[in-house]
């Protein structure tokens, strides 16, 4: 049952950092998104924050409604797609130093994946 809790809370925290994450890159202005991340293309992150959006529901509700459970691990799996790039991406525009959060995310997003891919399976 720990583990549980343990699973709801971590999934919890990811979605609503993903839902925050997103959200800003849908609303932030096209010309302050371009300053931000001069390298990429203000599509690019629009689709990146409708991923992060549609992300952060996949963690919670498939398995909160019991409902094609199987989708809380495709979530998560497609989330670490988007951590990786932004790992790569803060390395060549940060540093190594910065880098840490979006890894130590994709980390919690790969043990989230993997429990409720067992749970589901």
């Amino acid at each position: 049952m720990t583990k549980n809790r343990t699973l709801w809370i971590i999934q919890g925290v990811l979605a609503l950092l993903f839902l925050m994450a997103g959200v800003i890159k849908l609303i932030t202005p096209a010309d302050a998104l371009a300053k931000e991340a001069p390298m990429l293309s203000v599509a690019f992150l629009r689709f990146v924050g409708v991923c992060e959006v549609l992300g952060a529901v996949g963690l919670i509700l498939p398995h909160l409604l019991r409902t094609l459970p199987g989708l809380t691990p495709l979530a998560a799996v497609c989330l670490v797609g988007i951590m990786i790039g932004a790992v790569v991406v803060t390395v060549m525009t940060n540093g190594v130093a910065m880098a840490i959060m979006p890894f130590v995310v994709g980390l919690l997003l790969v043990f989230v994946a993997y429990q409720r891919w067992r749970v589901a399976a």
